[in-house]
């Protein structure tokens, strides 16, 4: 299921001078040193694999011929670049080294087979390299960037003379983030004390040049994750330059008529994809409200409403006569992976969202004029909702011509507060009580669940929710926080394959932001 929204006759539109204020924001990577700190077994259970330890420590591997293998753990996620010794034992070498590496975020990436992989994203994803190291000893620095925990290497082939050594394994680990800069947890419940430490780590490894999404796949600025990885950065790394870059980025890098695309590529230049979203690009605005309110710069405000503004105004040209934005096909609009959810509600809720948000920072501008129009904007379209897609006798709203009714249209309406406070609680109770279908899939969507229960002061509710939800990561042995997860079906993939899930991804690192926010501000 490929986000596939393209813009016809797409091109890029380029504001040079945002463009050199992101590149004059480019952070410098900070580097660790990390090496393996033991072997281990992969040990099959079903789908599923562990890793089992066979050895505490490791300095070198024993010598390995034809098939040999070792894998190493390296004790935590990593994102860098590795190198190793190979050293010959035996005869001189009379062939080269043939090489296999697969690196894993999680050990089922390392028991999987690559070559059984027929899923729908690239299987260039996959993290297994082949090397012919033709003169030893040798000193092996492999080039590309890996996102890794587990790293195994199979000897292919050397020759019945010889064998090899590895040693001197070593990952030069990579970041933006700044631990010290993070004020400590003012907590002692030991598992909001893990959730943070797992949410942190997830943030950190996708804090690079600009906030990735994953830094395994797809290693870009997507902008619904900038949301929510600003908002944790905001109480963690205050990292608010790397939130500065990456909105100048978006600013600079439009697609026609001022659209803010999905997603930007930083190599071999910065660019915009062709793919839109209609939530995407109006969270342009959520996030230039959310970086306003933490910093207070108004210069980045001036210079960037006008951008915010653009995306209000392209997103209600697809309003309808009634008020209510147009059903489309199923990917002008994500708000979550679950299968045939219809968007239209969604989205109509969204836009409500961003408006206010937008008439707020219009506010602070002293633009009265274009406020007041959001404003009247808010009140017909909450109207058209009330009229159009709330259902009195189901006590829901409902999205689409077979009027579905959704975990996230609910959501979404009530952090947009077409209700009361009282209202949003009640809607909020029918929903965990009836548990309707088209539950939530991803951790960006029980994102914005556990957010419209805490504002709606059901604390509780939300910290056991998000302990169940993300908890239970951590119980499956995460060391960052997945891309997907579904208790009830560990094995899902909207790929066709675990096998290229981001097990590091930064929509999913926002237990911190609500540990520090809300529960242990």
């Amino acid at each position: 299921m490929a986000i596939t929204n393209k813009i016809q006759n797409f091109h890029m539109e380029v504001h040079e001078a945002f463009l050199a204020k992101a590149e004059a924001l480019t952070p410098t990577l900070r580097e660790t040193l990390v090496r393996p700190v033991r072997t281990v077994d992969l040990v099959l259970a079903g789908p599923d694999c562990a890793a089992r330890e066979a050895e505490r420590g490791f300095t070198a591997s024993r010598p390995m011929g034809r098939d040999g293998q070792v894998c190493l753990d390296f004790g935590d996620h990593q994102v860098g670049y590795v190198s190793f010794r190979l050293t010959p034992v035996g005869s001189p070498p009379d062939a080269p080294a043939y090489l296999r590496l697969k690196f894993g975020e999680i050990p089922y990436e390392i028991a999987a087979s690559a070559s059984d992989y027929q899923g729908e994203v690239s299987r260039a994803w996959i993290q297994e390299e082949f090397l012919h190291i033709d003169v030893l000893p040798a000193e092996v620095r492999l080039p590309r960037r890996y996102a890794f925990r587990y790293l195994e290497v199979t000897v292919l082939d050397t020759s019945p003379k010889y064998q090899v050594v590895i040693s001197e394994v070593l990952c030069r680990s990579v970041t933006s983030a700044d631990r010290s800069a993070v004020p400590p947890l003012k907590s002692a419940d030991p598992e909001l004390v893990q959730l943070d430490r797992v949410s942190l780590k997830t943030m950190e490894d996708c804090m690079q040049s600009v906030f990735e999404d994953g830094p395994k796949r797809d290693r870009r600025l997507w902008i619904a994750d900038l949301r929510l990885q600003a908002l944790t950065n905001y109480v963690t790394f205050r990292n608010n330059e790397l939130v500065r870059r990456c909105l100048y980025l978006f600013a600079a890098l439009t697609q026609n008529e001022g659209r803010v695309g999905a997603c930007l590529f930083l190599e071999p230049k910065p660019q915009v994809d062709d793919t839109a979203l209609f939530d995407y690009s109006l969270f342009f605005v959520s996030c230039l409200y959310d970086y306003y309110k933490a910093t207070g710069d108004l210069d980045t405000l001036r210079e960037l409403f006008p951008t915010a503004d653009r995306q209000i105004e392209l997103s209600l040209r697809e309003l309808d006569e009634r008020g209510i934005v147009t059903d489309r096909d199923t990917w002008w609009c994500f708000l979550d992976w679950s299968d045939g959810l219809n968007k239209q509600a969604g989205a109509q809720a969204i836009l409500i969202y961003a408006l206010r948000q937008a008439e707020a920072l219009a506010r602070r501008l002293g633009d009265e004029a274009r406020a007041e129009g959001y404003e009247a904007a808010v009140r017909r379209l909450t109207q058209a909702a009330l009229t159009h897609l709330w259902d009195e006798e189901q006590g829901f709203f409902v999205s689409g011509s077979d009027r579905q009714v959704s975990w996230a249209s609910q959501v979404w309406f009530v952090l947009a507060d077409v209700f009361d406070r009282a209202e949003n609680v009640r809607l909020l109770h029918r929903l965990m009580e009836r548990n309707p279908g088209f539950p939530m899939v991803t951790p960006y969507m029980y994102h914005y669940f556990v957010e419209a229960l805490m504002e709606n002061g059901l604390t509780g509710q939300a910290e056991a929710r998000m302990k169940g939800y993300w908890g239970e990561m951590v119980r499956d042995g995460a060391d960052t926080f997945y891309e997907l997860y579904d208790p009830e079906d560990r094995y899902a993939s909207p790929y066709g394959s675990r096998i290229v899930n981001s097990f590091c991804h930064a929509w999913s690192s926002t237990p911190s932001y609500f540990i520090r926010k809300y529960l242990a501000p």
